[in-house]
């Protein structure tokens, strides 16, 4: 638990107060030369973080000519909570110890009277409370160094810490970019290369334009994997971007590449935000991925308008033709535009259409509008 300290100035000031008080309490007003000491004592206490020894020095003498000794009580705590040499604070500690024992004038000392039993128990309580400041800022500059050392652990176990979870990572993604190039590398590498033998064996315009269709798609493919790959295997050394980006460019010829027969009908400028841009692409190539996929032999529309301060994005397809195939699907696709429509302040819609099609409608503001925090949406990795 942190303990809030009062700042420096006030608690300088605190003491000053205490030891113009303690003077005002053993010094008689007619004694001008320890009312004069009290005062430089006093005054001396505002320099003591920056000169505790000459700071002690000043309020030394007030102690041998008066009974009042809390200045030098607090100088001396603060040399000894500042300084590590002993053997001058256990000098300063006799000297305090002699003054305040001592009678003044010196003069007046006998030495008889240094035998007497009160003078020996007055001469221990003087020794105790010498050594009682110099024990007690010795322990707290102890706390502090071990504070200082605590925190300097705990910034190392968090290096640590993340180095390890670095180390991890880059051990994943290795592993993931190496299944990544032995599986579906190669998988797909066997389709483009059956898609090329079908495309030159065959001799009807359909089935050829069909697999040289396959063969482009796979090859893109290839292309966009290998970049994956390549990022993955960064291991985090640097922040390396996917680019080439989707933008709206790109959009004609993912319909036209799309496998289907697809009509785009859009005006939208090129020079919209890319974040808006690369929501629009992947919504678009989402939406024609699960036309290919579940709607066999059905046609698709692509319409994307901007109206009301908003951008709106619409894939209507027919009802299929002929039955779905059964193809591996993780069912996270319409889940990630959502996620991504709601990272950007937009919304996703799908329905079924009369005629048995079905129809997603993505709206984004052109200016962004954060998620609400109960959303909290993270995009899918």
């Amino acid at each position: 638990m942190n303990v809030r300290r009062p700042p420096a100035r006030l608690l300088d000031a605190a003491l000053i107060g205490a030891s113009l008080a303690d003077a005002w309490a053993h010094i008689e007003i007619e004694e001008h030369a320890a009312m004069a000491c009290a005062l430089l004592a006093a005054l001396a206490l505002a320099l003591r973080r920056r000169l505790p020894l000459t700071t002690f020095v000043f309020t030394l003498p007030t102690a041998m000519v008066s009974d009042a000794v809390f200045a030098t009580l607090a100088a001396l705590y603060t040399l000894s909570s500042l300084s590590r040499h002993r053997i001058l604070l256990a000098g300063c500690a006799l000297a305090y110890a002699i003054t305040d024992f001592l009678p003044w004038p010196w003069s007046s000392l006998e030495a008889a009277d240094l035998a007497e039993t009160s003078s020996l128990v007055h001469l221990t309580y003087t020794l105790a409370v010498s050594v009682a400041p110099v024990f007690l800022g010795q322990l707290v500059q102890a706390r502090r160094e071990l504070s200082l050392r605590l925190s300097e652990i705990s910034e190392a176990r968090e290096h640590e810490r993340l180095l390890t979870a670095q180390s991890v990572l880059a051990k994943e993604r290795a592993q993931l970019a190496r299944e990544m190039h032995d599986v579906v590398s190669h998988q797909v590498s066997l389709i483009a290369v059956q898609a090329g033998a079908l495309q030159v064996g065959s001799r009807d315009p359909e089935t050829r334009k069909a697999a040289a269709t396959i063969r482009r798609l796979s090859v893109q493919t290839l292309d966009e994997l290998r970049h994956m790959v390549s990022v993955l295997r960064a291991s985090g050394s640097r922040p390396t971007e996917l680019t080439p980006q989707p933008s709206i460019a790109d959009l004609r010829q993912l319909v036209g590449g799309s496998g289907i027969e697809a009509e785009l009908e859009t005006d939208l400028p090129e020079d919209l935000p890319p974040g808006i841009q690369r929501a629009v692409y992947r919504s678009v190539q989402e939406a024609l991925t699960n036309v290919r996929k579940h709607a066999p032999g059905a046609t698709a529309r692509v319409h994307i308008r901007h109206r009301d301060g908003a951008l709106h994005t619409t894939v209507i397809n027919t009802a299929p033709t002929r039955p779905a195939l059964p193809l591996p699907s993780a069912h996270h696709g319409l889940a990630g535009l959502r996620q991504r429509a709601e990272l950007l302040g937009g919304t996703i819609a799908t329905e079924c259409t009369v005629d048995g099609g079905y129809k997603l409608h993505v709206e984004l503001p052109m200016q962004h509008r954060p998620p609400p925090a109960s959303a909290a949406p993270q995009l899918p990795n």
